[in-house]
């Protein structure tokens, strides 16, 4: 937190380019990734008609969100997507909560990753529309009502990534921000902690959320 203008970065020379890779959010990104594949484990390891808790956890994850894939898409199609809705609400809300941890950041910081999940969403969402319509009929919706009007549908489609991506980097960005401005003019002792369940906790998820349910109506409105 107190490291926040700081990027510690890894650049490799490919002939005349340079690939800048920002080392905090890649280790960050992989202990999500870890702590997500340990629960995995732990709530897959002894499944029974008496779950333990990591399988009760598991078992809400997943059908709440199987629920809400089939409401907007339909059962066969949520099998499909469904675990893919349920993997990112899950990615998306241990990174958020992640920076509430001493010495650990948000991997959800770095605007790279949520414009990388937001192409991800972008790219399923056109694939399955192109499947479900067709190509002809999916590229025919571009020139409705009109036919000049492509241009702007074009860029409608094109301005839903920058928004899902933006809206949870500043979101999270700000919310650090805020509790290191306040960190420093209050010496960490009155505000922080209350700061830090307000926007790691409840923002943290309730972004998490919008994002996921976004990118799952973005699917449903392709599909449809």
């Amino acid at each position: 937190m107190h490291e926040l203008g700081k990027i510690h970065q890894l650049i490799i020379s490919l002939g005349s380019y340079d690939l800048t890779f920002n080392l905090e959010t890649i280790i960050m990104t992989w202990i999500v990734c870890g702590l997500l594949i340990t629960f995995g484990f732990l709530a897959s390891r002894k499944k029974g008609i008496l779950p333990g808790p990591f399988q009760v956890i598991g078992e809400l994850f997943v059908a709440q969100f199987f629920t809400l894939t089939e409401d907007a898409l339909d059962k066969k199609l949520a099998r499909t997507y469904g675990p893919l809705i349920c993997a990112l609400f899950m990615f998306l809300v241990l990174s958020n909560w992640l920076g509430m941890l001493p010495h650990l950041e948000e991997p959800t910081k770095d605007l790279n990753t949520p414009l990388s999940l937001g192409l991800m969403g972008f790219v399923i969402a056109h694939y399955t529309g192109m499947r479900s319509k067709g190509v002809k009929a999916y590229i025919k919706e571009y020139f409705e009502p009109i036919f000049f009007m492509m241009p702007l549908n074009l860029i409608g489609e094109l301005a839903k990534v920058v928004s899902i991506s933006f809206r949870l980097f500043g979101n999270i960005m700000g919310g650090s921000i805020i509790i290191l401005v306040v960190s420093y003019l209050t010496y960490s002792i009155i505000l922080p902690p209350f700061l830090n369940a307000f926007f790691g906790l409840f923002v943290g998820a309730i972004q998490a959320f919008v994002f996921t349910m976004l990118t799952l109506v973005y699917i449903s409105v392709q599909v449809k």
